[in-house]
């Protein structure tokens, strides 16, 4: 049996991690495999938004699984090393140079811990279970989070609430998680993978490109100075507006019809 499942449901993709008896962490193997299917799916015409979680109830991914990776502080800095998991795609594959203009859904059923809740954050929205669990727990054994977790965690939810997750290491419910808007939705675990899917299908009627234009603009807008930023939103606002699916948009709205977006 794969490490990670990939399925199709029209226009979505499912990827589920399927290590339950390893809460769903991730070896190096799993973890190449994620990679590649991050390709597929960016490669994929007809692939329009991702959901993905972990197999079970109990764990949407507890990072990396540390009975696998033996290698110390010298092994990981070997220049072979650091071309594919440094300088190449992070945990996860999505956490760090692996950027991909479609929507991507998390859908947490149970823990997220240190590198799979930064492989969450790295996600557009995060959905999760009411027994979900989030922590960063580097800062117990010495060292801090290293795929995204200190960069992204901040901008999802501020600095004082960063700030806690990240120096005390202490673990953060369902609840506490969407009063900091750390979760977009919390639902019942038998819930909520349905729930997740029915969103993203919401989201696979919406314009593609309309998606992938907007998505490309935040993340390279993140630093830029405002004057900057501003342009590069009227950039490619600019661009959008040649678009056949701008055209379908509006036809449907005079029309009174649901839009059918092609991607062009």
């Amino acid at each position: 049996m794969a490490d990670i499942a990939y399925e199709k449901h029209g226009a979505v993709r499912l990827i589920t991690i399927n290590r339950a008896d390893k809460m769903n962490s991730l070896d190096f193997a799993a973890n190449d495999e994620l990679i590649d299917i991050w390709h597929e799916f960016d490669r994929d015409e007809q692939a329009r938004v991702a959901v993905i979680t972990g197999a079970g109830d109990k764990s949407f991914c507890a990072g990396a699984d540390l009975k696998t990776y033996t290698l110390n502080f010298a092994q990981a800095a070997a220049p072979e090393f650091r071309a594919k998991y440094t300088n190449g795609p992070g945990f996860g594959g999505i956490t760090r140079n692996l950027d991909i203009d479609k929507p991507i859904l998390a859908a947490v059923n149970g823990f997220a811990i240190s590198g799979g809740f930064e492989l969450a954050l790295a996600c557009d929205m995060r959905f999760c279970s009411d027994n979900a669990e989030f922590a960063l727990q580097d800062a117990k054994w010495g060292f801090h989070a290293c795929d995204g977790g200190l960069i992204r965690l901040p901008q999802i939810v501020g600095m004082g609430h960063a700030m806690e997750i990240i120096l005390s290491g202490e673990r953060v419910n369902a609840e506490h998680a969407y009063r900091i808007g750390l979760v977009n939705r919390v639902y019942a675990p038998h819930e909520l993978l349905t729930k997740t899917l029915e969103y993203a299908h919401m989201l696979a009627t919406r314009a593609p490109l309309s998606h992938r234009f907007a998505k490309e603009v935040v993340r390279r807008s993140v630093g830029m100075h405002m004057g900057e930023a501003l342009q590069w939103e009227s950039r490619s606002f600019r661009d959008v507006a040649f678009t056949d699916d701008l055209k379908e948009g509006l036809a449907s709205f005079k029309e009174r019809r649901p839009a059918d977006f092609k991607g062009r």
